[in-house]
């Protein structure tokens, strides 16, 4: 019986990048395999490459999506379609960052309760609300074969750049009052490194694609500073971070890359 638990234990290569497709997605992947609970904690190092999958079901919905019905319903079928796959985990998160500093009036503890709340506020709807109007609006103002390849850029790129907050800030609560249960590690160098070619990888072939067009400066430099004030933001508010944080920043950071295309392409 000991020797069966230690087996079930052992990590295999490919467990970490399972543990965050299990955790990021809604993919019921867990009927094949289940990895060491400890896997849970190193998730975020392997988010840009889960991006690589949440953003090709996106982008192949708008693109063919396209092909047959107004432009418009393309783009909302691909916005439901990564809900639908991720379970819309940061979009909650979304919505949970805006109520609680929102209506956290200041106070730490209250933006961090407010938070784990399962209910959506004021806040939170109006956040959603325009944040869905403006990714829409971003990408509406690409052709769809343009927002295709920038969607499959953007969300790695922007998973990436969210994913330093594990390293930049310390975790707001503690194990037992995290909704999730799961509390990341600080990222290593070597994953550090592995993050980096997750989501550079994708941004650097797109800038080459686009790059009689594009001022790769500015679709490097408008995410990463939307980053950096969003950072400074839960520093000052929380002096931490939590699931509900990176979420947010995610989705926000990602915007930020809509945007600076749109800028060139408007």
């Amino acid at each position: 019986m000991q020797e069966s638990l230690n087996t079930s234990d052992r990590e295999r290569w490919y467990d970490r990048p399972w543990a965050a497709l299990l955790f990021f997605t809604r993919l019921p992947l867990w009927r094949w395999h289940q990895p060491p609970r400890r896997c849970y904690q190193s998730v975020v190092e392997w988010w840009p490459l889960v991006g690589w999958l949440t953003a090709a079901v996106m982008a192949a919905t708008l693109y063919y999506a396209s092909l047959v019905l107004p432009y418009g319903v393309a783009i909302l079928l691909a916005i439901a379609a990564r809900m639908l796959l991720t379970g819309a985990l940061h979009e909650d998160g979304l919505a949970d960052f805006f109520d609680g500093f929102g209506g956290g009036g200041g106070d730490r503890q209250r933006t961090l309760d407010i938070m784990k709340d399962s209910h959506i506020g004021t806040y939170g709807v109006l956040a959603l609300i325009v944040y869905v109007a403006m990714l829409f609006s971003l990408l509406h103002a690409m052709t769809p074969l343009t927002a295709a390849l920038t969607i499959l850029a953007a969300d790695p790129f922007a998973k990436m750049l969210s994913a330093q907050l594990v390293m930049m800030l310390p975790y707001a609560r503690n194990e037992q009052t995290s909704k999730a249960h799961v509390v990341y590690r600080r990222i290593d160098t070597r994953a550090g490194i592995l993050l980096a070619i997750q989501g550079l990888t994708p941004i650097a072939l797109y800038i080459y694609y686009y790059r009689d067009v594009l001022q790769w400066e500015w679709l490097i430099a408008l995410p990463s500073l939307t980053m950096y004030f969003l950072y400074r933001l839960i520093w000052s508010r929380l002096r931490g971070y939590t699931g509900d944080c990176c979420g947010a920043l995610f989705l926000l950071t990602e915007l930020a890359v809509y945007l600076a295309v749109s800028i060139h392409f408007y």
